[in-house]
């Protein structure tokens, strides 16, 4: 299934760099999609079963993509899923083009959590700051947790910066056990 995800996301972000389509449209739209697909079952049963036709299935993503306003590339890249029965790779898919469109964009996602709402000028710094250790642009996601005491959680990909307070009571912590 990997093998499958990376091979489709990476076609599909060929085809949206090669037409210059808005990515951040596509990106949503992709998500948009996901989301219909994974919380209906009944229509991710039609998607998938061998007994529905090809052309009801077309005809009902057409539908879908008339409804919500999807891109002509976003229904026509769930066409080529449906075509060659990778529907149910759908999320997995997804998730490999936002990885590949974001290296092939010099970008890397941020999961950033602090014990409160952070302003923008806090974002901002925050942001500056990955964008210099990570030397590509920052897509940051902001959340919120108050047992962190202080402080922010940045996540990088399997990296974590942890600058909280209860982060650093830990180290405190484990230095006066060592010591």
């Amino acid at each position: 299934m990997a093998s499958i995800a990376i091979r489709y996301a990476r076609a599909f972000a060929d085809v949206v760099i090669e037409l210059k389509v808005d990515t951040a449209q596509v990106r949503e739209e992709l998500r948009s999609l996901v989301d219909m697909v994974s919380g209906s079952s009944d229509l991710r049963g039609v998607l998938e079963s061998p007994m529905v036709q090809h052309e009801e299935k077309m005809r009902l993503l057409d539908a879908i993509s008339q409804r919500a306003g999807f891109q002509t590339v976003v229904r026509n890249f769930m066409a080529v899923l449906i075509e060659h029965h990778h529907t149910a790779a759908l999320p997995a898919i997804a998730r490999q083009f936002q990885l590949e469109l974001n290296k092939r964009l010099g970008l890397v996602e941020a999961e950033i959590t602090s014990v409160r709402e952070l302003s923008a000028g806090e974002k901002t710094a925050l942001e500056n700051r990955v964008a210099q250790l990570t030397g590509l642009k920052v897509l940051a996601q902001y959340g919120t947790d108050q047992s962190l005491l202080g402080g922010a959680v940045v996540k990088v990909g399997s990296t974590i910066y942890d600058g909280s307070l209860r982060g650093q009571l830990r180290r405190i912590k484990e230095q006066l056990s060592a010591g």
